[in-house]
């Protein structure tokens, strides 16, 4: 793809195969034998021509012209909800999400300034848990961060759960909902995309199914590994052994019987009556835990708080303090009124009005 035409040809491909040519050269403005030219590389696109076709296309304007993606651009892929009676997929509520979106992006802009790098993720599943470590699941957000270089926002206002890029940063961001097992599973799905690289601008339909498909693959086999499910007995189980697999899987009922099913064939009774219950029912009934405290509740409870990374905010911090940024996003990012956050910030220093008018020349 090295000339603007191909690339023009790729994204037509992808995103609307079926749209006749004089179709598309009339939305953008241009002839019929103009665009064939064009697209030939026998006739240059002008600057106005490309950007019509960056909008028909939904194509990254900057990647049209020099074939490499643009470093600033925010190109975002989202957990899909699926209804398994019909089969059919899709984000009701991406509209709605897309100034958190980019609320989440310019804080990560205002803190790192300059291109940057990232180490790539491992593509494999097994790599992946390899560097996750044994337990991941209770504390999975920490564990993205530190051993994958993959930061997690949670927040009430998001309708799904996230990942994008924001110039060497990578972020997942999930809803706020006290949810913990279905945090789990939208975490991994997006570990899926950012892993297989799935973020992209204007896909066609099945190219945009296909990577759904195969992100939630990824994330059975990230949370509910074959080898690991294979050492249960259950057939045999009882609904105190389950909550006990439940809870350490991290994963719903509902998930687990789809897992097993896939796996062997079926699932087993017992798992299979209770996913058609909330999990919490389950658990509160039937888990067994030696603690002094509540720990449902206490994870229930950490799914449902507000979250950027340290690492983030303390970025903001150091800004704020040198006076190169505002508190306004620091405190978005807390959920708190500007006022009330108590940071340092450089003094202005007071100057008298007499002294202020000589500098003004009045």
């Amino acid at each position: 793809m090295d000339t603007i035409g191909s690339r023009v040809l790729e994204k037509i491909e992808q995103v609307c195969p079926g749209d006749l040519r004089q179709d598309i050269a009339k939305d953008i403005g241009m002839t019929p034998d103009a665009f064939s030219r064009a697209l030939g590389d026998k006739r240059h696109f002008s600057s106005i021509e490309l950007a019509r076709l960056a909008d028909r296309l939904h194509a990254d304007l900057h990647w049209l012209i020099t074939g490499t993606p643009d470093p600033s651009r925010l190109t975002v892929a989202a957990r899909h909800d699926f209804d398994h009676e019909t089969g059919e997929r899709g984000v009701p509520g991406r509209e709605d999400d897309e100034k958190t979106i980019q609320n989440i992006a310019l804080a990560y802009r205002q803190a790192y300034r300059g291109p940057g790098s990232a180490d790539p993720l491992p593509y494999d599943v097994d790599g992946a848990r390899l560097l996750l470590g044994d337990g991941f699941v209770r504390p999975f957000a920490e564990r993205l961060e530190q051993h994958l270089g993959v930061d997690v926002v949670r927040l009430p206002d998001l309708s799904t759960a996230y990942s994008f890029t924001v110039g060497a940063r990578r972020v997942i961001a999930v809803p706020a909902t006290g949810n913990w097992f279905r945090e789990n599973w939208s975490m991994a799905h997006e570990l899926g995309h950012l892993a297989m690289r799935h973020h992209d601008d204007g896909l066609a339909t099945d190219v945009s199914e296909h990577h759904e498909k195969a992100a939630n693959t990824f994330a059975a086999e990230l949370l509910l590994p074959k080898q690991v499910l294979d050492k249960f007995d259950w057939d045999q189980m009882d609904d105190v052994a389950l909550a006990h697999a439940v809870w350490d899987l991290g994963v719903s009922t509902d998930a687990l019987a789809r897992r097993l099913s896939r796996i062997n064939g079926y699932a087993p009774a017992r798992v299979r009556s209770w996913a058609d219950h909330p999990t919490q029912r389950l658990l509160r009934r039937h888990l067994r835990l030696d603690a002094p405290s509540d720990e449902i509740t206490q994870r229930m409870d950490a799914a449902a708080q507000r979250r950027f990374p340290l690492a983030l905010q303390e970025a903001h911090v150091a800004a704020i303090a040198s006076g190169a940024l505002g508190r306004g996003t620091l405190a978005w990012m807390l959920g708190i009124d500007p006022e009330a956050l108590e940071v340092d910030f450089p003094e202005i220093p007071e100057t008298e009005v007499d002294d202020l008018a000589y500098a003004l020349g009045l």
